[in-house]
């Protein structure tokens, strides 16, 4: 997978331009997008966040839905809390099947019976997607604390205009929610399920008839099943793979970190293996198999106990014989008893589905030559906003397609003397004074600008300096010496609801982490215990008052 596409065929090239225009286009009888949005966060202050931030921006009315709907309800965004009773949480299969559930009654109480997701679903006269955002994002600190643990709401330094006319920077979660939608019109009657601090754009086709009750998307390697050394050169043994037969019926099964030999053995049940590929761990599944798998997990949903994840308690014992099964768990330090027992209720659940129509487990390939951005880690994120100034570069300039760059000066005020170089990307800056080069700035309000090569979001100060590397993030700073970062400074600012801040430092050589349980110098307290002090923040009531501590401050500078 790449973020470049300057040595691809002219056909991969054509279909990544498809799969972008299909993501951004403006017209409302083409533009992608599922029915219903469910968001699975934290904790309910998460929850009332999305609601609002997505219905007014990306999933906001006036888009038609992927089905081309009538329904006065579609778009429509359903977020709800994991409050699980199990410590550790539900897992991502069990939280899954919760999430969804529980969207099915919020939208009954907010509508009336008429909106019954799962007889709609059930129809196939609507699709739904799902996203987890669950997790602490410790390899992306210090910018989860400034968002006050709302990990998928970390902004990136790109602006979209909301329903009410103002301009925001594109939060990660909005970002994959607008790429995830290119599938929308081919999952009629399907719950998809996504994580979100990655967005690619498909080399492979994003339009396709489903063929079984579960489908995974994987990056599929080569026309043919790879050689053991191969299997290595890839690092296969290093993830979970999915493995498509060479049949009609492609049907596909997941093994898990073994190598080749080992993979060999426990997928002859698939005949002659065809493809294989990394997972990418997003999935698909018909209303069928979910209301199964809701079925048969009921006493643990409604207790609200148990830990399941998808690919070791869903995928691999419905796709691999029993003594396979077994010895992956064991692996894992599960025991034999209870991977057989599991393994026992999978196969129950297994035959009572209508295999006739569709297969069981399914792949969708992304391509090969998919481009892909991580925003997952702190150098990551860097690494990947930078990318987007170079000019030069077909996947850089997909990519600002995709974020919605169509000139390197978008709805900004820039007093005469500001000298901005031909490389840099600004969004919605208020700049009175300096320089930017080589530098991505979104909502930036100051009298002075000296920045070069930096990323900074979100920031009001009197004057402004960045060097290399660096990202200033959320801050509002009302001395008179400003905002001063060197080379690879990370300074973030952490707000509470009554409007108190905390600066929060970190380098680009630290990694969150690793660092999480430290005091990073220049701090009074560990990102561990800022996370801590975070828990349960009203998200919505602090962004608020962050806009307004940005208003109040750029009106007393005169900006």
């Amino acid at each position: 997978m790449s973020a470049s596409t300057s040595t691809v065929s002219a056909s991969t090239k054509e279909a990544l331009d498809a799969a972008v225009s299909a993501m951004t286009t403006t017209d409302p009888t083409r533009r992608s997008l599922y029915d219903v949005t469910i968001i699975c966060t934290t904790d309910d202050n998460q929850a009332e966040y999305w609601s609002k931030r997505l219905s007014e921006g990306v999933c906001a009315k006036g888009t038609s839905s992927s089905s081309s709907s009538a329904s006065e309800y579609f778009p429509l965004v359903l977020a709800v809390s994991e409050d699980w009773s199990s410590s550790g949480g539900a897992g991502n299969g069990l939280g899954t099947l919760y999430a969804y559930r529980k969207a099915c009654r919020v939208a009954k109480e907010r509508f009336g019976d008429e909106l019954d997701l799962a007889s709609l679903l059930a129809e196939g006269k609507i699709s739904a997607a799902l996203y987890h955002t669950a997790g602490k994002g410790t390899r992306l600190a210090p910018l989860p604390a400034s968002e006050n643990n709302n990990k998928p709401g970390v902004k990136l330094p790109f602006c979209q205009k909301l329903s009410d006319g103002t301009y925001a920077p594109l939060t990660v979660l909005e970002a994959v929610v607008r790429q995830t939608g290119v599938y929308a019109p081919s999952r009629l009657g399907r719950l998809s399920v996504f994580w979100g601090d990655q967005v690619f754009i498909p080399s492979a086709p994003f339009r396709y008839v489903p063929t079984h009750h579960a489908d995974i998307m994987c990056n599929l390697l080569g026309e043919t099943a790879p050689t053991a050394e191969e299997w290595v050169a890839h690092g296969l043994d290093k993830y979970g793979v999915i493995a498509v037969s060479k049949s009609d019926k492609k049907d596909a099964a997941q093994v898990e970190k073994v190598d080749h030999a080992t993979a060999v053995r426990m997928l002859q049940s698939l005949g002659d293996i065809g493809q294989v590929g990394p997972s990418l761990g997003s999935f698909s599944v018909s209303s069928t198999l979910l209301e199964a798998l809701c079925s048969e997990f009921d006493s643990e949903l409604s207790s609200k106990t148990g830990k399941l994840d998808t690919d070791p308690h869903f995928w691999m014992p419905l796709t691999l014989p029993e003594p396979d099964y077994v010895s992956l768990m064991s692996q894992k330090g599960v025991d034999v008893e209870s991977s057989k027992s599991h393994h026992a209720r999978m196969l129950e659940l297994k035959s009572k589905l209508d295999l006739s129509s569709l297969g069981l487990f399914g792949a969708v390939d992304v391509g090969s030559d998919a481009c892909w951005w991580d925003y997952g880690q702190l150098k990551l994120y860097l690494k990947n906003n930078i990318i987007a100034l170079d000019q030069n570069d077909e996947g850089s300039a997909l990519l600002r397609r995709f974020l919605g760059v169509t000139s390197n000066q978008m709805n900004c005020t820039l007093g005469e003397s500001v000298v901005v170089d031909d490389v840099s990307l600004l969004s919605s800056c208020a700049i009175r004074s300096g320089s930017v080069t080589n530098s991505i700035l979104s909502c930036v309000n100051t009298l002075d600008a000296q920045i070069d090569g930096a990323i900074v979001v979100n920031c009001t100060a009197k004057k402004i300096v960045a060097g290399k590397n660096c990202i200033l993030y959320n801050i509002v700073d009302t001395s008179d010496d400003g905002i001063v970062a060197g080379e690879g400074d990370v300074i973030v600012s952490v707000t509470e609801e009554d409007g108190s801040m905390m600066e929060l430092k970190s380098k680009q050589s630290i990694c969150g982490g690793k660092a999480w349980s430290d005091i990073v110098e220049g701090n009074s307290m560990s990102f561990e215990q800022v996370h801590g002090k975070n828990r349960d923040a009203n998200v919505v009531a602090i962004e608020e008052k962050r806009r307004e501590l940005h208003k109040k401050a750029s009106v007393s500078f005169g900006i």
